[in-house]
C-alpha cells in the first residue's frame, strides 16, 4: 500500500522511501531507534503471506465501501491490461530441448547447411522464420510462468495480464484475476464476472452507517466491456448466466448463422442493447470508471511494470494494489482526497487562498488609507455640523 499511496513500484524503493520518511515510521508503528526493513525482508514476508491472506485483505477493504455506499453491485465493467514480467526474452528456453534462443539458431543452421558461426546469417535467418517464439515451443527460466505477447507500445516481451471487474457506478474494483499475457480477453471474462458476482453476493446484506442496504440484492446483472471480449461464445455464455452485455461489436461484415441459431440470438440482443441510450452510456463511462482506475494502478501509483515472480506473487501485488485503489476511493469519499500528494496539494490550494484575500484586503487597505490622507480631520455633514476624523500619526483612520 505504501507503494501505491507513494507511488514506488519496487520493494527496494519502498524500503528507501520508508527508511527516509518519518510520517510512514510512524504509520507502521517503526520507533526512531528501531531500524526499518530492507528489500529483502519486504520480499521475503510477501512470500510467506499466503494468497488468501492477501485476498481477505482485498475483501475486507470491499466491505467498508459497501458499508459507505461506494458498492451497488448491479453492473459490472470489465478490462484487462499487460504488464511487462520481471524476466528478459533472453532467457527463454525451448520447453523440449532446453536450448536456448541463439543454441536453437545453431542447431537449425547447421541442418540447412549456413555457417553456424556467422552471426549475421543466423539472424537474417531468424527474421525469416516463423512463429519465432511461441509460448507453446518457449518459455522463460526466470520465470516460467510469465507469457511471451505482444505490448501496447508494440514490443514482444514476457508479461502477465491482469483483469479486473468494476462497479460502473461507483468505480469500485469488486473482483481482481491474474492470467498469462497471452490469453485472449474472451477466455477470462466469464472467471472475472463470476469472482465478482460472489464478492457481491456476500456484501449483500452489508449496511451502510445509515441502516440503507446499497448493495443490490439481485447481484450482477449487467456487464460492460469493449470490443476485444466480443465473440459468439461469450454473448451465448452470459445469456446462459442472465447477464446482460453491453460489449462494443467489431466490424466484421456479413456473417453466416447457419446452425447457430442461439449465437445470432446472444449477438443481435447484445447490438440492440449498445445501440440504445443506455449502451452508449455505459460505454462512454467506462473511460472514467475503468480505464481511470488502471492509470491509478498501473500508470502513475507505482506498478508500470512487475518486479516480482511466479504468477501467485504477481496475483498477491495485484490484489493489494486493488484494495489501495478502493481505499483511496473511500477517502476520496469521505475526505475529498484520496491519497496524501492530493491532500497536500487541497492544502496548499487552502493556504495559498488565504494568503490571496490577505493580501487582497491589504491592498484595499492601503488604498483607503492613501485615499484618506488627503482628507481634512474635521468634515461638513450635510446637516452643516462638523464630524471628527480621529488621525493615527499623520494618516487619518
Amino acid at each position: 500500500m505504501i507503494g501505491f499511496f507513494e507511488g514506488l513500484d519496487s520493494e527496494r524503493g519502498i524500503a528507501w522511501r520508508l527508511a527516509d520518511s518519518l510520517t510512514l515510521r510512524q504509520f507502521l508503528s517503526i520507533g526512531l531507534d528501531e531500524q526499518t526493513p530492507d528489500h529483502v525482508t519486504i520480499s521475503r514476508t510477501r512470500r510467506l503471506i499466503g494468497a488468501e491472506t492477501h485476498q481477505r485483505i482485498f475483501s475486507w477493504v470491499l466491505e467498508r465501501l459497501a458499508q459507505g455506499g461506494l458498492l451497488k453491485g448491479q453492473t459490472m465493467g470489465v478490462d484487462s491490461t499487460t504488464l511487462e514480467a520481471n524476466a528478459a526474452m533472453k532467457s527463454i528456453v525451448r520447453r523440449d530441448t532446453g536450448e536456448s534462443y541463439n543454441g536453437y539458431l545453431k542447431r537449425i543452421a547447421a541442418a540447412e547447411g549456413v555457417d553456424a558461426t556467422d552471426g549475421a546469417a543466423l539472424r537474417r535467418m531468424g527474421r525469416k522464420r516463423r512463429k519465432k517464439t511461441s509460448n507453446p515451443d518457449w518459455e522463460s527460466r526466470s520465470d516460467g510462468e510469465a507469457e511471451i505477447t505482444k505490448l501496447k507500445d508494440g514490443r514482444t516481451a514476457l508479461a502477465y495480464k491482469a483483469e479486473n471487474a468494476v462497479d460502473m457506478e461507483t468505480g469500485a474494483i469488486v473482483a481482481v484475476t491474474t492470467h498469462g499475457g497471452a490469453v485472449a480477453d474472451t477466455a477470462t471474462v466469464e472467471t472475472t464476472v463470476i469472482e465478482a458476482g460472489v464478492a457481491v453476493a456476500e456484501l449483500i446484506d452489508e449496511t451502510t452507517l445509515g441502516g440503507k442496504y446499497e448493495v443490490h440484492p439481485g447481484g450482477v446483472e449487467e456487464v460492460v466491456a469493449d470490443k476485444g471480449y466480443h465473440s459468439n461464445d461469450v454473448a451465448v455464455g452470459f445469456g446462459e448466466m442472465e447477464v446482460r452485455t453491453y460489449i462494443a461489436e467489431p466490424e466484421r461484415g456479413p456473417r453466416n448463422w447457419e446452425g447457430k441459431q442461439a449465437e445470432k440470438e446472444a449477438v443481435y440482443a447484445n447490438r440492440r442493447r449498445i445501440r440504445g441510450e443506455r449502451g452508449k452510456r455505459l460505454q462512454r463511462q467506462r473511460g472514467e470508471r475503468i480505464e481511470r482506475n488502471f492509470a491509478h494502478q498501473f500508470d502513475t501509483e507505482g506498478m508500470d511494470r512487475l518486479y516480482v515472480r511466479g504468477m501467485d506473487n504477481v496475483h498477491k501485488k495485484f490484489l493489494i494494489q486493488a484494495a489501495a485503489c478502493n481505499l483511496a476511493l473511500l477517502m476520496r469519499s469521505m475526505h475529498g482526497a484520496g491519497k496524501p500528494r492530493a491532500a497536500h496539494d487541497r492544502a496548499v490550494g487552502a493556504i495559498l487562498g488565504i494568503l490571496a484575500v490577505i493580501n487582497a484586503v491589504g491592498d484595499l487597505f492601503m488604498q483607503w488609507s492613501a485615499n484618506s490622507l488627503d482628507q481634512p480631520p474635521f468634515s461638513r455633514r450635510s446637516d452643516g455640523a462638523n464630524r471628527f476624523r480621529p488621525q493615527l500619526g499623520n494618516r487619518a483612520v
